[in-house]
């Protein structure tokens, strides 16, 4: 009984925060947290980021592979996206089969980077019956809201800056002077957690807490080229409008974010 008290008084006063145009944490309606990218994490994968924002904080691995092509595209490669809520990240993930979350936030993290052409898969063809798995592996390490938005700046962090193996004679050759695996474009996605009739940029854990919807909008400079909504809740074709224009606004700050990352 105690704690569905403290959960009320909790979600009235997150309510009436924001119906003022005010968070908790003193942002403005469409800030972000402050956001940190750093590369090379996993020395044994082709490459890797850590991204923080605010204190969610997610890493990322991509490594390359000798697989099979899939029998409708026989000269394409492949991309396997997963992502792991990992338990040391929040009380309320749990060790087992990934969870619904989980699966979601793996789909739309390889939605956005399919849709924007950032991986040639034609170029991940070697030869015949043989092409390059490329996999991007997502852990959460802390949870504090928008898993969404930093594990797409992961990914793309960690593919700008990964290694290209070479294959010769059948074997994959992961040493020596390789260059950098090839990427054509680049994503970014922005999160809106709608709370009341109020619309926030990058909520976090508390704010997520109590939204009654949820869109992430990826885009590269050029387009939008993936949307998700999740949970009950709506949106206006107003509200969506209005929210594309701000996504293409801040996917210039988060852009600038990997290109810094990309000429160290």
């Amino acid at each position: 009984m105690i704690s569905m008290q403290i959960s009320t008084v909790t979600e009235n006063y997150i309510h009436d925060l924001i119906a003022s145009g005010r968070r908790e944490d003193g942002r403005d309606t469409n800030d972000y947290r402050q956001i940190s990218i750093s590369h090379g994490t996993i020395p044994n994968a082709e490459g890797s980021a850590e991204v923080t924002i605010g204190s969610t904080k997610v890493l990322v691995g991509v490594k390359l592979g000798i697989g099979s092509p899939m029998p409708d595209k026989p000269n394409e490669g492949n991309i396997i996206t997963s992502a792991e809520l990992l338990p040391i990240a929040s009380e309320s993930f749990e060790m087992g089969p990934p969870s619904p979350e989980a699966i979601e936030l793996a789909r739309v993290t390889d939605r956005g980077i399919r849709a924007s052409g950032i991986i040639d898969t034609k170029a991940l063809f070697l030869e015949e019956e043989k092409v390059w798995d490329l996999f991007i592996d997502a852990y959460i390490l802390n949870y504090d809201g928008n898993m969404f938005d930093a594990c797409t700046l992961a990914a793309v962090a960690a593919l700008s800056t990964a290694r290209m193996p070479k294959y010769e004679d059948g074997k994959v050759i992961r040493e020596g002077n390789l260059g950098r695996l090839k990427t054509n474009n680049m994503i970014t996605s922005c999160t809106f957690a709608k709370i009341g009739e109020s619309i926030v940029l990058d909520p976090d854990g508390n704010e997520e807490l109590f939204m009654a919807s949820r869109l992430t909008i990826s885009n590269d400079k050029d387009a939008v080229r993936a949307m998700q909504k999740g949970l009950s809740g709506s949106f206006s074709p107003k509200d969506i409008e209005n929210l594309i224009d701000i996504t293409f606004s801040k996917s210039t700050e988060l852009r600038k974010h990997i290109e810094n990352i990309k000429g160290e």
